[in-house]
């Protein structure tokens, strides 16, 4: 399947293992490598930058010929850690960095330097014309297919509206379980694809196996979105806790969101409290569950070694 990402990244298969908050690990991308795609971790997932460019040490170490990996970095105020996480991924080196929730203009400058290809998360076109003009090697396409925080319009709309109005590449990001995902996403047009739900129910992902079998035991009309995380809309499964609690914010929250003054403070807090929340229900078998997924476990029927998962959307 050669495409516009495998010479970009110069692995033999279009597809990048997306970075998933506490799911993704050095394990499940060395995987990934070894089968010929491309794996990324999100920066957050490691709490200190020690640990941050340690894991950034052993990738490059295990690096396989046909493969590549990345991090993802979150952009905006909300990750006060964002600078000197920047900062490590550029000294230590890494293929690419996709960033996300935020303007990638630093981004861009520091890892080109650095030697490094910057994918922005877009979901749109004006967004995605943005970061084309500040430098970006390719926009991750985010449609309303995906898990975690969504796009609002269908695979087919955002990635033809994109490859139509932007001299970069395209690649697209939710909606693939299988190799005919795949095949219909490149068939629009798209350079590549970005796939993470299914790896939730990987053996490598050090996530609990009750959120492993939850995305075995759920499926696409499981999954329903959810302002009591982030405080931005998030695609979550929808366990007796998730309807219990609801899935709109609070009135309060409406209220501060509407200050001026105070919507930014209120939504740092929030994403602070959420992920914490996450956090535990993936860390920790509790009750209180909130598992983050998107449709695409609807495909997800066993829990498999990575390279299992990646043959069945390759063959």
């Amino acid at each position: 399947m050669p495409s516009e990402l495998n010479q970009l990244l110069k692995i033999k298969h279009p597809i990048i293992q997306a970075p998933m908050f506490l799911v993704s690990n050095t394990a499940m991308v060395i995987e990934a490598m070894k089968c010929g795609i491309a794996g990324c971790i999100p920066a957050l997932n490691y709490r200190t930058l020690e640990e941050l460019r340690a894991a950034a040490r052993e990738l490059k170490a295990a690096r396989q010929e046909g493969g590549s990996y990345g991090f993802n970095l979150i952009v905006n105020k909300s990750n006060v850690k964002y600078k000197g996480q920047l900062k490590v991924l550029c000294e230590e080196g890494c293929d690419f960095i996709i960033t996300s929730l935020g303007s990638p203009e630093e981004t861009i400058k520091q890892a080109h330097v650095a030697g490094i290809k910057v994918f922005c998360d877009v979901v749109d076109l004006k967004f995605a014309k943005k970061v084309e003009g500040l430098g970006a090697d390719a926009v991750i396409a985010v449609n309303n297919e995906a898990g975690g925080h969504r796009g609002g319009f269908s695979p087919e709309e955002l990635i033809k509206l994109l490859v139509d109005n932007c001299n970069i590449p395209v690649i697209s990001a939710g909606g693939v379980g299988c190799k005919e995902d795949i095949d219909r996403m490149l068939s629009y047009g798209a350079a590549g694809v970005s796939v993470g739900s299914p790896f939730i129910a990987s053996t490598e992902a050090n996530v609990t196996e009750e959120y492993k079998q939850a995305c075995v035991d759920y499926g696409a009309d499981d999954i329903v979105m959810t302002e009591r995380i982030s405080g931005t809309p998030c695609t979550v499964i929808n366990t007796p806790y998730v309807q219990k609690i609801g899935t709109k914010a609070t009135w309060l929250e409406n209220v501060l969101n509407k200050n001026k003054k105070l919507k930014k403070w209120v939504k740092m807090v929030r994403f602070s409290i959420g992920m914490k929340a996450t956090e535990k229900a993936a860390k920790k078998a509790t009750y209180k569950t909130v598992w983050v997924a998107g449709p695409s476990i609807e495909y997800t029927k066993d829990i498999l070694p990575t390279k299992e998962i990646i043959a069945k959307l390759i063959n």
